[in-house]
C-alpha cells in the first residue's frame, strides 16, 4: 500500500499549511485514514484520524480546533488544513492506514507515507 503525503513547508507562526495524501481507491474506501507526526527526538504521534468509511473522525487535543480533516472522494486525496500554525506543531508529518482504527498509538497501524516537513517559525 503506497501512500503519498505533501505540502508540507516553512511558515511563520499563525499562518496555514495544507497536507495532502494520496492513497489507493480501495485503500481510500475501505481503510481508516490517520496523520501523524513526529517532531526530532520525540516520538511519533497521532494527530487526527478518519475512520472507515468517514464515519467519524478524531483530533488530538493539541490540534483540535485549529486543524481539520478533509477528502476528495474524486481524487482518492486526505488532507489535513492546518490554521494557526505554532512552533510546536513543527514535525515530520505522516498519512497512515490500516483496516480499522484501534487506536491512536503509531504501532496499531500498518502502512505509512513516507512523510513530509512542516516547519512553523516564530
Amino acid at each position: 500500500v503506497q501512500l503519498q503525503a505533501s505540502g508540507g513547508g516553512l511558515v511563520q507562526a499563525g499562518g496555514s499549511l495544507r497536507l495532502s495524501c494520496v492513497v489507493p481507491e480501495s485503500v481510500f474506501r475501505d481503510y481508516a485514514l490517520g496523520w501523524f507526526r513526529q517532531a526530532p527526538g520525540k516520538e511519533r504521534e497521532f494527530v487526527a484520524v478518519r475512520s472507515l468509511n468517514a464515519g467519524s473522525i478524531y483530533y488530538s487535543a493539541s490540534v483540535k480546533d485549529r486543524f481539520t480533516i478533509s477528502q476528495d472522494n474524486a481524487k482518492n486525496t486526505l488532507y489535513l488544513q492546518m490554521n494557526s500554525l505554532k512552533p510546536e506543531d513543527t514535525a515530520v508529518y505522516y498519512c497512515a492506514a490500516d483496516r480499522k482504527y484501534s487506536g491512536d498509538y503509531f504501532g496499531l497501524w500498518t502502512y505509512w507515507g513516507q512523510g513530509t516537513q512542516v516547519t512553523v517559525s516564530s
